[in-house]
């Protein structure tokens, strides 16, 4: 009756499973911190641009300016924002 069933073997499936999540864990180790993923190092550039117009155009952009805004802004159409009724913050209404 007990010939069908392991006798405390190595390969029941947790087993496998743990040393395959172990075997992935060091493979991602080993990829992700090998000595051959080393960023290679790059100095920096110092700008020798004065104004936000030279840099654009040393790369080839142009600057356009804005429009002026009026001096007068028109009325906003319809109703003005009504004022809260308890203007200090905290303040409890009588």
């Amino acid at each position: 009756m007990n010939k069908d069933h392991s006798n405390g073997k190595i390969c029941s499936p947790i087993v496998i499973a743990l040393a395959v999540a172990v075997f992935g864990v060091l493979a991602m180790l080993v990829v992700d911190h090998g000595p051959w993923s080393k960023p290679p190092v790059q100095t920096a550039e110092m700008p020798n641009y004065t104004t936000t117009r030279s840099a654009a155009q040393a790369v080839g952009a142009t600057v356009t300016p804005t429009a002026p805004k009026l001096q007068i802004e028109p009325v906003a159409p319809g109703p003005k924002p009504v004022q809260p009724a308890n203007p200090t913050p905290g303040a409890i209404a009588p």
